[in-house]
C-alpha cells in the first residue's frame, strides 16, 4: 500500500478526528521519499501498524467539588508505541482533551522521542477535565481520582506518563502521591516531579529553553546568530516564559507574550526581572494586562502577536494557533525564523505558507523535544537512584537540541530538500524519527 493510499485510508476511518488526520499527513507527506528507498517499510507495513495506537484506554472519573457534588469526567490514556523504550507524553487537563487530540499528540510524540536519541516510546494521556477556578482541594481530589483509574496501565518499565496543559508540579504530585498509595511503589512512573522526590533539576525550564537552543543551531546554520534579534512569542505559560527567559539571556529582545484574552506588548523588550513578575502573575492566575500599569508596554485585547514587526516566533500556546493568514502577517511583518514551542501550533495551511516564502520553519517534534527530553534524563536519574546538577543538566539539553538539529539538517540534506542553503526542518525531522522507529519494527518483525 502506498503512502497516499494510507493517508486516505485513515481519512475514512477516522473522519471524525481531524487533529490527529493533520498530524498523519504531515508526517506521511514528508516521509515518502524514505519509505521508496525502504521497500522493507512497506512489506512490513510500518506506516499503517504506526497510525494505530497499540492500544487506547477509556475510563469514567468520578469526584466530588467542595460542595460535595459528585463530578464525571472522561479520562483517557493512548499507548502509541513502544519500539524504542516505555510508551511516554504528558498527562493534559483540558476542556478541549479528546481522543482526537489525544491521539495526534501521541502520534507526534512517537517521533518527537525519537528524536532524541533517548530510549523512549510514544504515548499521551489527560481529561477533559477543567482546571481553571477549580480550588487546590478540588484539584487534588480529581487528580486522586485521575490516578485510580489510570495506574493499572502504567509503570516506570511499561508508560511514563508527565504533565501538559494543566498539568504542573502540583498535579504530577497528587497523581504520583496516589500512585504510590495503591501500589506501594516509588518508582519513576511519572516525570515532571518535585526536586527532592525524584523530580530532576531543570525539567520546569527544559521546553522553553530546549526550543531557544534549537533556535540558536538554525541561526548558526544561516551564519547567524540570536544577538539582537526582536523574539514575537504566544503564550504565557511555562514553555512561553522560559523561551522568553533564554532569548533574554542570549541576547534577544522578546518584545511579547499573550493569552486567550489578548497580547502583551513591550516595545522596550522583556528583562528578567519582568519575565519574573509574569511568572508570578501567572502562578497567581492574575490578568497579563496589569503589566502595563506595572511596566508600561501596550496590551492588545483579543489580539494575537502576529501583526508585530519582529524576527523569530516562537508559537508556544497551543495547537492551530496560527493559520494562514498569521502566516502572512509573520511573512509581511519580517518574521525570518519559527520554532515551535507547542504541538502543531501552526495550520497545515500556515505551515505551506511559511514553507513557501522561505521562513526557517522548526516543527515541534524538533523545536520542543527539550522537555521529553529532560523527562528522560529523569527517568535515568531515578533507575540509578542519583540527582545531575542543573548545569549537568542543561549541558545534556543543549547537546540533545543540538544533535536533533543536526541531524535534521542531515536528513533534509541526504533526502534532497535543502535547496540553496534552505533547511527543510520538518522533512529532516519526521525523517529521521520515523526511521529509527520503522528499522526496530523491522527489527521486531511483526510483533509490535
Amino acid at each position: 500500500m502506498s503512502i497516499s493510499q494510507a493517508i486516505e485510508k485513515v481519512e475514512a476511518r477516522y473522519a471524525h478526528q481531524p487533529e490527529f488526520i493533520q498530524a498523519v499527513k504531515e508526517v506521511a507527506i514528508t516521509i515518502a521519499p524514505l519509505y521508496d528507498a525502504h521497500p522493507e517499510y512497506d512489506t512490513f507495513k510500518i506506516f499503517e501498524r504506526l497510525v494505530e495506537p497499540d492500544r487506547v484506554f477509556a475510563f469514567r472519573i468520578n469526584w466530588e467539588n467542595d460542595k460535595g457534588e459528585v463530578q464525571v469526567n472522561r479520562g483517557w490514556r493512548v499507548q502509541f508505541s513502544n519500539a524504542l523504550g516505555p510508551y511516554k507524553g504528558g498527562v493534559r487537563f483540558h476542556p478541549t482533551v479528546n481522543q482526537s487530540v489525544l491521539k495526534f499528540l501521541g502520534f507526534e510524540q512517537i517521533f518527537k522521542n525519537a528524536l532524541t536519541g533517548l530510549p523512549m516510546g510514544g504515548g499521551k494521556g489527560g481529561a477533559d477535565f477543567d482546571p481553571k477556578g477549580k480550588s487546590d482541594s478540588e484539584i487534588r481530589r480529581f487528580c486522586y481520582a485521575f490516578m485510580r483509574e489510570l495506574h493499572p496501565y502504567i509503570s516506570k518499565d511499561i508508560d511514563v506518563p508527565a504533565g501538559d496543559i494543566g498539568v504542573g508540579g502540583r498535579e504530577v504530585s497528587y497523581m504520583f502521591a496516589m500512585y504510590k498509595n495503591l501500589t506501594r511503589e516509588h518508582g519513576g512512573v511519572l516525570t515532571g516531579k518535585g526536586v527532592g522526590f525524584g523530580g530532576s533539576l531543570m525539567r520546569t525550564e527544559a521546553t522553553g529553553y530546549g526550543a531557544v537552543y534549537f533556535l540558536e543551531s538554525m541561526l548558526a546554520a544561516q551564519n547567524d546568530n540570536i544577538k539582537g534579534k526582536k523574539v514575537l512569542i504566544s503564550g504565557a505559560g511555562n514553555v512561553s516564559l522560559h523561551a522568553a527567559e533564554k532569548a533574554h539571556m542570549l541576547g534577544a529582545t522578546v518584545l511579547t507574550v499573550s493569552d486567550s484574552q489578548g497580547t502583551l506588548y513591550d516595545a522596550n523588550g522583556m528583562d528578567q526581572e519582568k519575565i519574573d513578575w509574569l511568572k508570578q502573575q501567572k502562578a497567581q492566575s492574575k490578568p497579563l494586562c496589569d503589566y502595563v500599569d506595572v511596566y508600561g508596554g501596550e496590551w492588545l485585547a483579543k489580539q494575537k502577536p502576529w501583526h508585530i514587526k519582529g524576527d523569530i516566533a516562537i508559537p508556544s500556546a497551543t495547537q492551530n494557533e496560527v493559520n494562514e493568514d498569521d502566516a502572512k502577517l509573520m511573512v509581511e511583518n519580517g518574521i525570518k525564523y519559527i520554532a515551535e514551542g507547542a504541538n502543531m501550533p501552526l495550520t497545515a495551511e500556515a505551515i505551506d505558507y511559511v514553507r513557501l516564502h522561505r521562513v526557517h520553519y522548526a516543527p515541534g517534534k524538533a523545536a520542543n523535544a527539550g522537555g521529553v527530553a529532560v523527562s528522560g534524563l529523569e527517568m535515568s536519574q531515578n533507575s540509578v537512584r542519583q540527582y545531575k546538577t542543573f548545569e549537568e543538566v542543561d549541558e545534556r539539553l543543549k547537546c540533545i537540541m543540538k544533535n536533533i538539529h543536526d541531524c535534521a539538517a542531515e536528513a533534509s540534506e541526504n533526502y534532497g530538500q535543502t535547496d540553496n542553503g534552505y533547511i527543510d526542518y520538518m522533512t529532516g525531522a519526521n525523517i529521521v524519527g520515523f526511521k529509527r522507529v520503522a528499522d526496530a519494527l523491522c527489527a521486531y518483525g511483526i510483533l509490535n
